[in-house]
């Protein structure tokens, strides 16, 4: 039975990793970590990592970025590797989690869906054949009223697949409205909708002459993202330092 320690337990994401962990029968949640105490759980809840002193195999982490270097300390010193789904990460954040995965395993992702995983895929193909032929690349994310970051994690790893394909010849932009000229064929515009309770949605724009083509994905449920979190934990328990991502799951 794989040990799981839930970062962010109460909040709207660790609710649900709580639902479907208590479903499969190889993983389970030993201990919980949330700053707000008000919720039950089936499991101990530690108002901080530090006062955590639960054994564990795997940590899953849906908190915020302000939270991402305490914990990778935590994992680092009690040899767990963690599962980290936070969005929103600096740069500097970034070369912490990288510097972490050379002492204990690190599974980060942008999105933890599968469906999202295979449209990286599928734009990177698209890209060499319609960005190759002058199509301009549009990407547009809506998310739900109370995320903080924008745009979407998942925004800039879709923008991050095509640039990988090309070469990394495009640049991003983020906000038009200050600049009075017409579009580079070198850019990637990425643009950020907040409002209501939208899950997420992303698509993928390649605008050319006379047509244009279009990739969508849409999340109706945290659940596919909770899914992919328990999947990814499963795989990362007892794995080796490293850097992993959803990609690693999925081929495994």
């Amino acid at each position: 039975m794989i040990k799981m320690i839930m970062h962010g337990c109460n909040g709207a994401m660790g609710q649900v990793i709580s639902g479907i962990a208590a479903e499969e029968n190889n993983i389970e949640i030993v201990a919980g970590i949330d700053p707000n105490m008000t919720k039950e759980n089936p499991y101990p809840v530690f108002s901080s990592l530090e006062s955590c002193d639960v054994e564990a195999d795997v940590i899953v982490d849906f908190t915020s970025a302000k939270a991402v270097e305490g914990l990778l300390h935590y994992s680092i010193e009690k040899q767990i590797p963690v599962v980290l789904c936070t969005t929103g990460l600096s740069e500097d954040q970034v070369k912490l989690v990288e510097e972490a995965s050379r002492q204990v395993a690190v599974l980060r992702s942008a999105n933890m869906s599968l469906g999202v995983n295979l449209l990286m895929k599928l734009i990177k193909d698209a890209a060499l054949v319609l960005a190759g032929a002058g199509f301009d690349i549009e990407i547009l994310e809506k998310h739900h009223n109370k995320k903080l970051d924008a745009p979407s994690g998942t925004a800039l790893a879709l923008a991050d697949s095509i640039n990988e394909a090309m070469d990394q010849e495009f640049h991003y932009v983020y906000d038009r409205s200050q600049v009075r000229k017409a579009r580079d064929k070198k850019e990637i515009g990425i643009s950020a909708v907040r409002g209501g309770t939208i899950v997420g949605e992303h698509d993928v724009i390649f605008a050319g002459t006379d047509e244009v083509v279009t990739f969508q994905h849409t999340a109706y449920s945290k659940a596919i993202f909770a899914r992919g979190a328990v999947s990814a934990a499963k795989f990362l328990a007892g794995k080796k330092p490293g850097l992993y991502t959803m990609k690693d799951v999925i081929e495994n």
